[in-house]
């Protein structure tokens, strides 16, 4: 037990770490382009923003699932902080319309977004080994026909502590089961799985 908490304090720490450089860089990139956003148009100033700051933030962020609050808001600040810069928007001021109008998925949502669309690859076949096998529907493992069987549903491993629960198999398995039933589908195509989630993850 000791053992395991000294595992999730070191995944905790290696996490503080990233998020740090992480603000550290998207800062940077906000405080560049902050001057050059005077002359130019909203539409205009989107792009190299997603570039810098939003790509930023999500390269590899299925790895930030099971995150705490803390580390998640520090990074939601940054998306709010790109967002403000892009339309001038005041600070005392909602920034939810905003990234609504954007279609910008809070942090948080962003990790599962990706995580979901991970496992829809696995259905397709589109992810590498290393990945996939750890992917079972429960139609494949089980002898007799389930409720469950119906839909694309994955078995949940059995875990023994949080840092166990922040795997793929884990974690992937369990956001897929907790979409609806029509987003659960083999037959949906990718593209418009990522409109239709995106969605559902807004709401």
């Amino acid at each position: 037990m000791c053992r395991d908490l000294g595992v999730i304090i070191d995944s905790q720490l290696s996490l503080s770490g990233h998020v740090n450089a992480l603000c550290r860089s998207c800062y940077h990139q906000l405080r560049q382009l902050r001057p050059v956003t005077r002359s130019l148009s909203e539409d205009v100033v989107r792009t190299p923003v997603q570039a810098f700051v939003s790509c930023r933030l999500d390269y590899c962020n299925s790895l930030l699932y099971g995150m705490t609050d803390e580390l998640f808001q520090r990074l939601q600040v940054i998306q709010n902080a790109a967002a403000r810069l892009v339309t001038g928007t005041g600070r005392r001021e909602h920034i939810s319309p905003v990234l609504r109008r954007f279609h910008w998925l809070p942090v948080r949502q962003r990790v599962e977004f990706k995580l979901a669309l991970l496992i829809h690859k696995s259905l397709l076949g589109q992810l590498p080994p290393y990945l996939a096998d750890d992917c079972q529907l429960i139609a494949d493992s089980s002898r007799c026909t389930l409720r469950s069987s119906v839909t694309a549903t994955f078995v949940v491993p059995r875990t023994n502590s949080t840092f166990n629960d922040r795997s793929f198999a884990v974690a992937g398995s369990r956001i897929w089961n907790s979409l609806p039933t029509s987003l659960r589908s083999v037959d949906l195509f990718t593209e418009r799985l990522k409109r239709a989630l995106k969605t559902f993850l807004f709401i």
